[in-house]
């Protein structure tokens, strides 16, 4: 089969076409015929080396996917093949892939293989994040950082679903209005304003009650400065880089919290990712989501893809498609 092999850690240069054998379904496993795989920040982490799970070289990228089951392992019960389903697992960037049957969705008739693969990380993400990690309830102020991005234009419907006022920031005045059509009350150029006194500004000086921050080194000390009392931060990525080491002591000013998230928590969790799969579910069918494909690239352009999510010029998901 054909997948995108790294054989060295660097640049997007060092993703390549190679044929590989096929993965052979193993107990508590499905192959997945993959239709399309998801793109996401973390594989352009992984790909240098720099992501919590390191690359065993050779290695294949891809940690989502979706596409039709073409074999259960021994001990799966709730799949069979032929089977449209999207899900989370490790060398998606391949015609096939193994994922644990825990952590394989079936796909709803009314979203697309592409949509599938955009489902798992981005919306349970954002689903997560605002209703397990936090309670958001009316009448909060949610404010989304890289509001235009996959997880970002997710985010800020289900924030606005939950009957939040939601703020936006994106980095060009050309993303403002994708995603105000999305349902944002307000958007922040960080580019040309500082987010954090506009956000000050838009709350009369009260601040707001949630951060979502996957941007991390140039967002988190500031994201601080505009939380209401009580407010909370929650960071799941570092597109800007790593933070610097917080200094505690500045929680104490408006006793406000950060913390972490990663949906691989979730995923060791099964009823409280069963539940995140079906209020989002509920919610795609409820159009209150809509899972917004930026662009879509042959497996074989996968380095021309890393590049241009790394460019920030994206919006919207990422697919490739073998």
């Amino acid at each position: 089969m054909k997948a995108v092999v790294i054989e060295k850690l660097g640049g997007p240069e060092v993703l390549k076409i190679a044929e590989v054998p096929k993965p052979e379904v193993k107990p508590g496993m499905v192959l997945i015929k993959v239709r399309a795989a998801g793109i996401n920040f973390a594989d352009t982490l992984f790909r240098q080396g720099q992501y919590m799970m390191q690359p065993k070289l050779p290695d294949i990228p891809g940690f989502e996917a979706a596409g039709e089951i073409e074999a259960v392992g021994p001990g799966v019960t709730n799949l069979k093949p032929g089977q449209r389903v999207a899900a989370m697992g490790s060398k998606m960037y391949a015609e096939y892939a193994l994922a644990p049957a825990t952590q394989v969705i079936v796909l709803p008739d009314s979203l697309s293989f592409e949509e599938g693969a955009a489902f798992p990380i981005q919306v349970l993400t954002a689903w997560h994040m605002l209703h397990t990690s936090h309670k958001t309830e009316p009448g909060q102020t949610v404010l989304v950082h890289s509001a235009a991005g996959g997880v970002g234009l997710v985010a800020v419907q289900i924030a606005k679903a939950s009957g939040a006022r939601v703020i936006g920031t994106v980095s060009s005045d050309n993303k403002i209005s994708l995603v105000k059509e999305h349902g944002a009350d307000e958007v922040i150029n960080y580019a040309t304003k500082d987010f954090a006194e506009e956000a000050k500004r838009l709350t009369g000086g009260r601040g707001v009650d949630l951060i979502l921050d996957a941007v991390g080194a140039t967002t988190l000390e500031k994201g601080l400065t505009c939380l209401a009392p009580f407010g909370h931060l929650i960071l799941y990525g570092r597109a800007g880089g790593p933070p610097e080491p917080l200094n505690l002591f500045r929680l104490f000013e408006n006793s406000v919290k950060v913390s972490g998230f990663t949906l691989y928590t979730v995923a060791v969790v099964p009823e409280v990712m069963r539940r995140g799969i079906e209020e989002s579910i509920r919610l795609v069918a409820e159009k209150k989501v809509k899972i917004v494909i930026g662009k879509t690239f042959p497996l074989a352009q996968a380095a021309e893809a890393h590049r241009f999510i790394e460019s920030r010029q994206s919006t919207g998901k990422l697919v490739l498609i073998p």
